[in-house]
């Protein structure tokens, strides 16, 4: 594990799982095919333009984590929802105690592979007991590789996400869920008195996918302020310059181009952005990108 720091800002941390191909006639059991897995790597910036203090997991409100287990390599991200300052809450903390508490479950084995919806509310679960109050909301996308079926396996709840890409096309991306426009699905610990008053979906509300992944596919987790600021095409073209990729290094040139041009986009105020034209289509007459926390998770199936 390694980190870059570029600009007093920007905080990037790579994750590398190296591939075996040492196989010997002698021992059957070194014959195997190595246990499938993701390399990966991540980038983010705060919204904030002024030197952050940097927290691991977490850039701004957005929080994310990555864990590996025998069963399965888990992805994560959450945005938490800022609007939670005007009533003197820290956003960003609901978002990051959700993604390490996935974190922790996943390293104790206390999850099903094939159920990332599970994992999120057994995470939800522990928040809501925990001895002290953590309020707050967020959303939440959650994608599991599981190791024995060579199936990825997805959760995504508001509107963070993901995008799969295979040999330079989409072959899977996650659908946003919004109560109407700019406000997503989202999980919720309000204070007392204020349950009524706000917005809050249960985990099971989260749209879940599994498919067959191959050897080579790259995937991408991702909140919003990612997915708002570019297009499908621009993501594509960033993304299969990586296909089939198992070098680290290389992976996190990747995500960290792809958070620089989220980042540079989301404050050009001429640039006609993806959440300038779902706002057009909702009759908002509005121009510009979104400035908003940026959290890109890259990874590519190794088989």
């Amino acid at each position: 594990m390694h980190s870059l720091w570029l600009t007093g800002r920007l905080i990037s941390r790579a994750i590398f799982n190296g591939i075996s191909n040492i196989s010997t006639a002698a021992d059957p059991n070194l014959q195997k095919k190595p246990d499938p897995q993701l390399v990966s790597a991540v980038c983010g910036f705060s919204k904030e333009r002024g030197i952050q203090r940097l927290i691991k997991g977490q850039f701004g409100d957005d929080a994310w984590f990555t864990a590996r287990h025998k069963s399965a390599d888990v992805l994560g991200v959450a945005d938490g929802v800022g609007g939670w300052r005007a009533y003197g809450i820290d956003p960003g903390e609901f978002s990051l105690h959700l993604m390490r508490t996935c974190e922790h479950l996943v390293k104790l084995g206390r999850f099903t592979p094939t159920n990332p919806s599970e994992l999120l509310a057994r995470s939800y679960c522990e928040l809501l007991h925990h001895k002290k109050a953590i309020l707050g909301s967020s959303t939440a996308c959650v994608v599991v590789l599981n190791r024995d079926n060579n199936t990825l396996y997805t959760a995504n709840i508001g509107d963070s996400g993901f995008m799969v890409v295979r040999k330079g096309r989409v072959i899977r991306k996650s659908e946003e869920q919004q109560h109407y426009f700019n406000t997503p699905f989202q999980l919720s610990l309000p204070p007392p008195g204020y349950q009524a008053d706000v917005l809050s979906d249960q985990p099971d509300s989260a749209i879940t996918d599994n498919f067959p992944v191959e050897d080579g596919d790259v995937i991408l987790v991702a909140t919003d302020g990612v997915f708002d600021n570019l297009p499908q095409n621009l993501l594509v073209n960033e993304l299969k310059k990586v296909q089939g990729e198992r070098c680290a290094s290389r992976l996190q040139m990747v995500a960290n181009s792809i958070a620089w041009m989220a980042r540079n986009l989301s404050f050009d105020e001429t640039f006609f952005s993806p959440f300038a034209q779902s706002a057009f289509a909702n009759g908002i007459n509005t121009i510009g990108g979104k400035p908003d926390d940026i959290t890109v998770l890259l990874a590519t199936v190794a088989i």
